[in-house]
């Protein structure tokens, strides 16, 4: 063997045992009171810096559901405005116009003796029929959301809890409205689902808001996962509903 073999041979030999020292002076340091101590310390915080960036991932999760909400509010609010603007610079003419009353000049100037004629206002128009009103779920408030256990919400945000209420009360807005229409004006579609609306009512929801799987199927872009019972879970906890079951229907009550 030439002499510059040897040479790396007894160096890579020595890099070895420097490396086996280093690693039994740090298992040696492990077992020491002090050191340990201070290694225990060390995980603990470790953890408690897991923990925290877990919280700021769901409030990141949050804030971005947030930020959503307030640009869709932000567009319909705009599009509100335009509206407003459009019918206030195309008001029709057909509308009545304000009138003048008489001065009170020219009343001084009537005989006294001839009698003053009245004119009969015009016949009041009836009222509108007024509608029936359709009972909706209030929305979760940010304290019943920080009340509901962990195990229950899991990773779910107050946003995404409170996207699947409004999605709820969309579906309930439009059965009954459904409900409430005169059959005379109803297409065969609405009338379907009129006849079907009754057949799922029992003795036990008369004179409730319910609706079923199918309707949030037909009203809403929902769907019927576990994520979504997960949320419907929350929210009998908060008594926003409740369910009544029978005939192989699971009947989720407006409360």
């Amino acid at each position: 063997m030439a002499s510059s073999d040897l040479e790396q041979l007894c160096s890579c030999i020595n890099d070895k045992i420097g490396n086996i020292k280093r690693m039994l002076s740090l298992r040696n340091c492990g077992q020491e009171p002090i050191l340990k101590t201070m290694l225990d310390k060390i995980g603990d915080e470790i953890i408690v810096v897991n923990e925290l960036l877990n919280k700021l991932e769901s409030e990141i999760q949050y804030q971005e559901q947030t930020n959503h909400s307030l640009k869709e509010l932000c567009e319909s609010l705009e599009e509100d405005y335009e509206d407003v603007e459009h019918l206030k610079e195309n008001i029709p003419p057909h509308l009545p116009q304000i009138t003048v009353s008489q001065n009170l000049a020219n009343v001084s100037d009537l005989d006294p003796e001839e009698p003053v004629k009245v004119e009969e206002p015009a016949p009041t128009k009836k009222p509108p029929k007024e509608q029936r009103s359709i009972k909706e779920m209030p929305f979760i408030t940010s304290d019943e959301f920080n009340g509901i256990p962990a195990y229950m919400k899991s990773r779910l945000t107050y946003c995404q809890i409170n996207d699947v209420v409004k999605e709820i009360n969309k579906a309930v807005v439009s059965k009954y409205k459904i409900l409430h229409q005169p059959k005379k004006s109803m297409s065969s579609v609405a009338r379907n689902l009129y006849h079907r609306f009754i057949d799922e009512e029992t003795k036990d929801t008369k004179g409730q808001y319910f609706i079923v799987e199918a309707d949030i199927k037909e009203f809403t872009a929902l769907k019927a996962d576990k994520r979504f019972h997960v949320i419907l879970n929350i929210l009998r906890h908060c008594r926003r509903l409740s369910e009544i079951r029978g005939g192989g229907l699971t009947r989720y009550v407006i409360t």
